[in-house]
């Protein structure tokens, strides 16, 4: 076996067949939900599992995707691992069987539970050792669509993730008559340690999709040579590329549709004029997807599984960790394609509805790739001209960093090890006045670390804004409606209407070229304090994005109620996407003792350093001044 690269030969493999007893089946499905698998030999769609007492074992077991085969981790034997449906109210035992030669955990992903069943190795619990039982029990105090995956070593890029479903005690709102899991994920034979250390070396490393000899002409047949030139040496000086959507590609990731490659093209069956709803699942390690189906409209319920007033949409952006159902009508005899293309367009995960078995729909056609502009690194364009920048400015002492979103220029920074920076100046005006974003009155937003300029952060956004209300790049101009942030609203008013009381500023801060992500400029181990909710108390968690890359934030045991403009129907989310030089705001309702993790949902980033602890105590400590 290739450590690296998962890969085992044809002889390993049949012998691991044959050990394993391996069968190819089909096992029809009632009621009309189905759930399919990859097992080596084929699809299996195994009945969900249900009860109070389920067991799941997490072992190697062979993998196959084409004509690549190799070892993948997983649970019950499959990838992704069995459906779980639960009934709200009832009390679940997990018995968590660790077969690996490896610690392994399972987290509940968005479930609301007490922290030491949480499953996160290092924060309430110690981890299931190999050869070794872990028992989670905990009662079931919600409904919706949700996932499990490992918070272990990368095991989650392996195939250790699965759907939950959990039926709520009172009637659902909407009707439908039948449903599918769609749970969309990416795959790759490399080991996550060996991407992990390729991104380490060069940032860049997947990027397949930069700017070459034939773009660059054709820019300047679409603006002149001059300013081609000032674009290309701008991005050139900043040491950045507008590429720059995906750390991981198409070039070493298989998109999976319920662990499908496109080929594969996963089914589901309807009969025309039936409300068909789809539980869509961003499992993806580093993947954000543009979900659609082409003819076809969708009617968003339910968003991280709480519902939502709904709203009609022809397309949306999933990112990792985050959850979409949506309801679909389709009344033609016809087949219609759902298409998840990647945000960096260099691959997609692909499935088809139809009415009957061995019909098939044509792929839409593939969009460019999109390009980052000077706004998505905190930057207004009005009035720029090559003349007005000094790239060269050296030597320039930390303290000087401009930290207000209020200064009239773009601060890069340049070498932390030596202090080097280079300025941008007078590249952007004071930002606008942003009614989205509501300061408390008479209480200063707090900046949990004291410099969020350090060693992890390489740029500041001087012109954060809320973007809330603004689909992301590759999405704009765009003839189908598309889902954006403020279209979500509660289907009920939110039961804690207090105002908060508190505010929190997080910056998330990070260092491309040397692959380093953080909060307020400083990796987890470099934090030394936990951030601190007093129990009770109603908060505001404001995130200011530093980078150009968009960040899924995740916050274990608590829900975050998105201010997206909604009045008291603000959306409760576990998941939220922070855009590039965004600055984007939640109310927190620190009603869960004890202490959480909260980090980037993208793997490789998280593993890079965004990963901070929240601790929720009677008192709070007095932060530095």
């Amino acid at each position: 076996m290739d450590s690296q690269n998962h890969k085992i030969t044809r002889r390993t493999l049949l012998e691991r067949i044959g050990t394993m007893g391996l069968m190819a089946t089909l096992i029809p499905l009632i009621p009309s939900y189905v759930w399919a698998n990859v097992a080596i030999n084929g699809a299996t769609s195994p009945s969900p599992l249900q009860g109070n007492s389920i067991d799941l074992t997490i072992a190697e077991t062979p993998f196959q995707i084409g004509e690549q085969r190799g070892m993948a981790k997983t649970i019950n034997g499959t990838v992704p691992g069995p459906l779980i449906r639960l009934q709200e109210g009832q009390t679940i035992t997990f018995n968590v069987i660790n077969r690996l030669k490896e610690d392994t955990s399972i987290h509940w992903h968005g479930l609301i539970l007490p922290p030491d069943m949480d499953g996160v190795p290092g924060v309430s619990f110690a981890g299931i050792k190999p050869a070794s039982t872990f028992t989670y029990h905990y009662p079931i105090r919600q409904s919706g669509t949700y996932w499990y995956h490992s918070h272990s070593r990368g095991q989650e890029q392996l195939g250790v993730y699965g759907p939950i479903i959990i039926d709520p005690v009172e009637p659902e709102p909407y009707q439908y008559a039948r449903e599918y899991v769609v749970m969309l994920s990416d795959w790759t034979f490399e080991s996550p340690e060996a991407v992990f250390a390729n991104l380490k070396k060069l940032s860049n490393y997947y990027n397949f999709q930069k700017r070459a000899a034939p773009e660059f002409l054709t820019d300047i047949g679409r603006k002149d040579l001059w300013s081609t030139l000032q674009s290309y040496l701008m991005w050139d000086r900043m040491r950045m590329d507008p590429t720059d959507f995906a750390d991981v590609s198409g070039y070493a990731y298989t998109y999976l549709m319920n662990g499908l490659s496109p080929e594969s093209n996963w089914t589901g069956h309807f009969r025309p004029g039936e409300r068909v709803r789809l539980r869509i699942i961003n499992a993806g390690a580093m993947t954000f997807f543009d979900v659609r189906l082409p003819d076809l409209s969708m009617t968003v319920i339910q968003a991280d599984g709480q519902n939502v007033q709904p709203v009609m949409v022809d397309e949306l952006r999933i990112g990792p960790a985050e959850t979409y159902d949506v309801i679909v009508n389709p009344t033609e005899d016809r087949a219609y394609t759902l298409f998840a293309e990647t945000m960096d367009r260099s691959g997609y995960a692909r499935g088809t509805l139809t009415p009957r078995a061995g019909m098939s729909a044509p792929l839409p056609k593939r969009r460019p790739r999109p390009l980052r502009t000077m706004s998505d690194m905190g930057m207004s364009m009005e009035g720029m001209s090559m003349a007005g920048m000094d790239m060269e400015r050296m030597n320039k002492p930390s303290r000087e960093r401009h930290t207000s979103s209020t200064h009239e220029s773009m601060t890069m920074l340049g070498n932390p090890d030596t202090g080097q920076i280079h300025d941008m100046d007078k590249l952007s005006k004071t930002p606008k006045d942003d009614s989205s974003h509501s300061t408390i009155p008479g209480v200063e937003p707090v900046s949990h670390g004291p410099d969020h300029h350090g060693t992890g952060n390489q740029a500041v956004a001087e012109y954060s804004q809320n973007h809330s209300g603004v689909p992301g790049r590759g999405l704009e101009n765009n003839d189908r409606r598309v889902l954006v942030y403020t279209d979500l609203k509660s289907l009920t008013p939110y039961p804690d209407q207090r105002k908060p009381e508190r505010e929190i500023e997080l910056h998330l801060t990070g260092h491309m070229e040397r692959y380093m992500w953080s909060f307020d400029g400083k990796k987890f181990s470099e934090a030394k304090d936990p951030i601190q909710f007093r129990f009770g108390e109603r908060l505001r968690l404001t995130f200011v994005n530093d980078t150009m890359m968009e960040h899924p934030l995740h916050l274990h045991g608590m829900w975050m109620h998105l201010e997206n403009g909604t009045g008291a129907y603000l959306p409760r989310k576990h998941t939220v996407i922070v855009k590039p030089a965004e600055r984007l705001s939640v109310a927190i309702t620190a009603d869960a003792p004890g202490q959480w993790a909260f980090h980037c949902h993208l793997l490789f980033h998280m593993e890079a350093g965004m990963f901070r602890i929240v601790e929720v105590v009677d008192q709070v400590r007095e932060m530095p001044s």
